[in-house]
């Protein structure tokens, strides 16, 4: 039986705040107690549950193993009291700030001209965006969603899919003017092949060929690290891409972007996700609206 002296919840808030903002001195500065207050908290916490959930050092906070699981369940936990708290009164809104963090091209394409119904359906919701194309942690970058493409890579993360694009390669009628236009593989071979700097699932480009596949290798003066900085390069005339068709269709539709070896391409399909934590367990109502706004008016393809 648990004991009436142990305010659970209220211990949950205070680390789950320590996760969000990073350490001790910021989580006791938003609410309003002493840092010596939130960290023996913790301790208390950590005493009462026997495992340490944070690696304390002077310049570094890091959850161990199973502070990450502790901190994923008491989210969940506190989302589904918020939840019930506002469904007893007259009616549940999505108030607060959602930490959004989508790659580029994704924001440019699709999620910026969509922001004004979005905050017009909600007006009690601030975002804050970040913009980056390489794969984040939700929990170090204290994100509430991600958008990415490709598979899940930890089984504590749920992704409601915001539908696939299929990947062509282009260039700009400029760049083929002065460098002619490649009709096979191998004519790619001296050709500026824009990529991308970061690690990626699949790094060559796909051909079919006779049947067969057959990979080309990008390679090239230049690499970027998102994909709205490569579809520009692309409409300078710097080089070659490949990349997903939704953020070229107007380019290609207008002729500032030529298809190259369309009777080649494979087919294949880039998905986009729409990423949080959780198992399936309660979400904050900001959070769950943001999430059904994507998946009906966010999609891809």
């Amino acid at each position: 039986m648990a004991r009436a002296d142990i305010n659970r919840s209220g211990e949950m808030e205070v680390f789950v705040r320590v996760v969000e903002t990073g350490g001790f001195s910021a989580a006791a500065r938003s609410l309003s107690m002493t840092p010596s207050a939130v960290s023996k908290l913790v301790a208390r916490l950590e005493k009462r549950l026997d495992a340490r959930l944070v690696s304390r050092s002077t310049r570094q906070f890091r959850l161990t193993p199973e502070g990450r699981d502790f901190f994923e369940r008491a989210t969940a936990i506190l989302a589904s009291i918020e939840d019930a708290e506002r469904a007893a009164g007259a009616a549940v809104k999505a108030v607060g700030r959602i930490r959004l963090n989508t790659s580029s091209v994704y924001a440019t394409h699709v999620l910026n001209p969509l922001l004004p119904d979005f905050l017009a359906l909600y007006p009690g919701v601030t975002l804050d965006i970040a913009q980056t194309d390489q794969v984040i942690d939700l929990l170090a970058d204290h994100a509430d969603v991600a958008v990415r493409t490709g598979p899940l890579k930890s089984s504590s993360l749920v992704a409601r899919k915001l539908g696939e694009t299929r990947l062509v390669v282009a260039a700009s009628p400029a760049y083929l003017a002065r460098t002619g236009t490649p009709r096979v593989p191998a004519d790619l071979a001296g050709h500026n092949l824009i990529s991308f700097s970061y690690s990626r699932s699949i790094r060559e480009w796909p051909f079919v060929v006779s049947g067969e596949t057959v990979m080309a290798v990008p390679s090239g003066a230049v690499q970027v690290n998102d994909g709205e900085g490569m579809r520009q390069l692309a409409l300078a005339g710097v080089g070659i891409v490949r990349m997903g068709e939704f953020a070229l269709a107007s380019d290609l539709a207008a002729g500032r972007l030529v298809p190259l070896m369309e009777d080649l391409n494979p087919g294949d399909r880039e998905a986009f996700y729409a990423v949080y934590v959780g198992q399936g367990g309660p979400l904050p109502s900001r959070v769950r609206a943001l999430l059904d706004f994507l998946a009906e008016r966010g999609r891809v393809g």
